[in-house]
């Protein structure tokens, strides 16, 4: 051909499949498939079934070890390593006591009572949370709210401001972030 392969176009597949069940009937080899072409082609292994395969194997495995107490059994969380040979790897998952994802811990934080909103929304974007575009919220009112665009235009008065005009000290906070998806984090401000 005087053009480059298309492993996605059905036209380029058939002309692939038909000179490869040339070839095969030239040199007695059978069981030439359109399907199996394509799989040589795009070079496609039946990843499921290996995969069933190796679950299968290690769910067995640790029945084994709980039925005759041969070994300790996995405890959260195993790694098979297939591409350059067999290896697995078992270790347990530390959990931070503040993850704001994974524990329901209200974080605490100490500011001036002059620190505007803006100054603790970026704090909170470049020290230990890592937010990308917080929104943030009191049990009684809306401090700030990124989406939607009405929310914002409405809210954005607030950045200015410092914390003392509208919060008080020892109030809690929720944040919400498109880093925390489905949960969002407490966070209790005091005035130093």
């Amino acid at each position: 051909p005087d053009r480059k392969l298309d492993t996605d176009s059905p036209a380029d597949m058939k002309w692939v499949y038909e000179k490869a069940l040339e070839r095969a009937n030239q040199f007695g080899i059978g069981g030439v498939t359109y399907m199996l072409t394509m799989g040589v082609v795009k070079n496609i292994i039946p990843a499921v079934a290996s995969t069933n395969a190796i679950v299968s194997a290690v769910c067995v495995n640790e029945a084994m070890k709980v039925l005759s107490f041969c070994s300790q059994s996995l405890n959260t969380y195993m790694m098979y390593m297939g591409s350059e040979g067999i290896h697995s790897h078992t270790f347990v998952y530390e959990q931070k006591s503040t993850c704001p994802v994974c524990t329901t811990h209200v974080h605490r934080m100490a500011l001036s009572p002059s620190t505007t909103l803006n100054a603790l929304l970026q704090q909170l974007c470049e020290g230990e949370f890592r937010l990308k575009s917080p929104s943030v919220t009191t049990s009684s009112k809306t401090l700030y709210m990124r989406k939607p665009a009405a929310l914002e235009k409405a809210t954005k008065g607030n950045l200015d401001k410092p914390l003392n005009e509208l919060i008080s000290s020892g109030e809690e906070l929720t944040i919400t972030d498109p880093v925390f998806h489905d949960t969002s984090l407490q966070l209790v401000v005091t005035f130093e």
